[in-house]
């Protein structure tokens, strides 16, 4: 079974098992904890994928880290991973966790790269436009800045992207006139 297949069985299960205990919440809250701590470290996520660093050393290293600080069954899932040698995946099981509690709560995010900063205004107007094309509840917005695009911006939502900078345009009316069409 390939990593990804795994990671998001293994979110679906967590899931299932959350609702049950009414811990979906909380739970989701913990995954977003371990991917953000485990993007951030990248030796953690260097030790949980080497198979010589030896299980035990693994369980305690995030019960260490993460022991008090999350859901009990957070930490009984964690372990349960340790234990059947799948902790390489612990880091795509807390992403598929997050994108699954999205999908069923109907929230979408949205990655702006602009030339400048957003305004309020700006993001208001990206997540009515986000919720009414996606049919989303809630949309979280990412931004980044790019210089580079001179001015306008660049929208993606999931697989969708949606191209309204500046040097975009340029870029396009280059090719016309290189091709000569203007």
């Amino acid at each position: 079974m390939s990593e990804n297949k795994a990671a998001s069985r293994y979110a679906k299960s967590l899931i299932d098992l959350s609702n049950e205990q009414n811990s979906f919440e909380e739970v989701k809250n913990d995954m977003v904890l371990l991917a953000r701590i485990i993007d951030e470290n990248p030796e953690l996520e260097a030790i949980l994928k080497n198979p010589i660093v030896p299980l035990d050393k693994k369980a305690g290293i995030l019960n260490d880290l993460f022991g008090s600080k999350v859901q009990s069954l957070t930490t009984i899932y964690m372990k349960l991973v340790v234990a059947k040698g799948r902790s390489a995946i612990l880091f795509d099981t807390a992403k598929a966790f997050v994108a699954q509690y999205n999908a069923i709560k109907g929230i979408v995010t949205a990655e702006v790269t602009s030339a400048v900063e957003l305004t309020a205004a700006n993001r208001e107007e990206i997540v009515a436009i986000v919720k009414r094309e996606m049919n989303a509840k809630e949309v979280l917005i990412k931004e980044k800045l790019n210089d580079k695009l001179i001015g306008g911006f660049i929208l993606k939502v999931g697989d969708k992207q949606f191209d309204a900078s500046i040097a975009s345009g340029l870029n396009k009316l280059k090719k016309e006139f290189a091709q000569g069409i203007v």
